[in-house]
């Protein structure tokens, strides 16, 4: 049987470790090595030496198991268990010397999230669950917020890289939440911003179009401190990242109906 309080120890030195690296990187960082994988999305050569630290080291840890890492180690896997790593997410912010940026590391296997681990490096905030534990920021127990009015609902959107198909949902959006919520906020790293809800200092988090690497680790520590994660239809296509909503549980019905307002006046190529 998988000793899964073990696993996510060494997880989180791993965590820890890449976490250093970037924050090292940082101190002299070269922006005119930056690469655009597509407009306005960028990876550098900070993302890719992060990536391989962190796989190696996982590897040894877990040799049975698969990567699906969003700068290119494995896609499609055949094993039991599968590592979903973001070395670097909010790389846009990392360039820009801006908070927040993490790492992000999870295990799954065929069906669930098994544990996750976010290391949010500007904070040094240490995030970490597993499906038979509580989620912790640095030691100490997470909870969401008890929040179940909307007018107070401190909520973040992502806007995703694909602006042209997401443009009709952001402006949508943002119609129906603005100046009818507590707050809005846009980030920058969804997995730092899905800690920061299980963490209760915000009560959701809407975005499509993201890899399973950006929600795998947030999502079960947002879960093991009571949250919820859905797509847009409240059905578990959120796996993917392609249609994420993220509460404190006690908003989700109501923002799902938000959600179906939005879709009335959105193209169906936009998210749907």
């Amino acid at each position: 049987m998988m000793d899964l309080e073990s696993l996510t120890e060494q997880v989180k030195d791993v965590a820890l470790t890449a976490g250093a690296f970037l924050l090292d990187q940082r101190s002299h960082f070269h922006r005119e090595r930056v690469e655009s994988k597509r407009a306005h999305d960028y990876v550098s050569y900070v993302d890719k030496q992060s990536e391989k630290l962190i796989v190696n080291q996982l590897r040894d840890i877990l040799p049975e198991a698969g990567f699906i890492a969003e700068e290119g180690t494995g896609r499609l896997q055949a094993e039991p268990y599968c590592w979903l790593v973001d070395p670097l997410d909010g790389t846009t912010n990392f360039i820009h010397n801006n908070a927040p940026y993490c790492v992000s590391i999870a295990l799954r296997d065929k069906t669930k999230v098994l544990l996750g681990v976010v290391y949010e490096c500007t904070r040094d905030e240490l995030f970490w669950a597993n499906k038979n534990s509580e989620a912790y920021l640095n030691d100490e127990v997470i909870h969401v917020s008890d929040i179940d009015d909307l007018d107070r609902a401190f909520i973040q959107l992502g806007f995703p890289y694909d602006a042209e198909r997401y443009r009709s949902c952001a402006l949508q959006l943002i119609d129906h939440l603005y100046g009818r919520v507590g707050g809005l906020r846009l980030m920058g790293s969804a997995a730092a911003e899905t800690c920061y809800l299980a963490a209760g200092r915000f009560e959701a988090r809407i975005e499509a179009f993201l890899g399973p690497w950006d929600i795998g680790a947030g999502s079960i520590i947002l879960q093991q401190a009571g949250g919820k994660t859905t797509d847009f239809d409240g059905g578990e296509g959120w796996m993917d990242g392609s249609r994420v909503l993220s509460t404190n549980g006690k908003l989700h019905d109501q923002l799902l109906t938000i959600i179906q307002e939005c879709r009335k006046g959105t193209p169906v190529e936009s998210f749907f």
